[in-house]
């Protein structure tokens, strides 16, 4: 039997805010159960999203009761891959992500999509997934059931370290739409090749030399 979890939330700030503190999340004071994050793969699909695959490893500690059952030398770290895809023209950010070792302890898949509100200005909605699932005989239920505490307690530190990446962001010049960066390069370079060629059409005088 697999523990299904689902929430959503209003984040009261701009699409482009959000996706620019997602990516400068860590380190936070909030996540400090985080060890490492890498970007191990990255690229721009055929229909212009950005695909991003990161490994983070995260502290994995046991329940009290579960020290009891577990052999002592089980590994105290998660191996987490976290898949991204970032929609500009849809302006969606939708994250998957799944643990790579403990998984006949414990698999938690889970994926949240941050979305852009029409009906709200200014306003990003979260909706947040998960599944829980236990291969320990005669113990899948009360791991479930810690795994399910577990998210949630995790799920408020992951939205106060969100916050203070915000927060950080608020202190810096306003972040620039997406579209908008992409049209003032490309005004940027137009008006540049426009004075190189008035400059290469003007007339040249001749050199003096005393």
């Amino acid at each position: 039997m697999v523990k299904y979890f689902c929430n959503s939330a209003d984040i009261r700030t701009t699409w482009d805010h959000v996706v620019s503190a997602f990516w400068q999340r860590y380190p936070n004071p909030f996540s400090t159960h985080v060890l490492t994050e890498d970007v191990v793969y990255r690229e721009v699909t055929a229909d212009h999203r950005l695909f991003s695959r990161r490994l983070l490893m995260k502290t994995n500690r046991l329940p009290r009761w579960a020290e009891h059952i577990f052999p002592s030398g089980i590994s105290r770290s998660v191996y987490i891959i976290e898949d991204s895809i970032v929609d500009p023209v849809n302006r969606s950010l939708t994250t998957y992500t799944w643990n790579l070792n403990h998984t006949t302890l414990m698999s938690v898949e889970e994926r949240c999509v941050f979305q852009d509100s029409v009906e709200q200005p200014a306003t990003t909605q979260l909706k947040r997934e998960a599944w829980i699932s236990s291969g320990v005989y005669g113990f899948s239920r009360p791991i479930q059931e810690f795994g399910l505490a577990r998210l949630k307690s995790n799920q408020v530190k992951a939205m106060k370290g969100l916050e203070y990446a915000l927060s950080n962001l608020q202190g810096e010049a306003p972040q620039r739409p997406l579209r908008d960066s992409v049209k003032d390069a490309s005004e940027k370079a137009k008006e540049a090749a426009k004075s190189l060629a008035s400059a290469a059409a003007a007339p040249q005088k001749p050199q003096q030399y005393i």
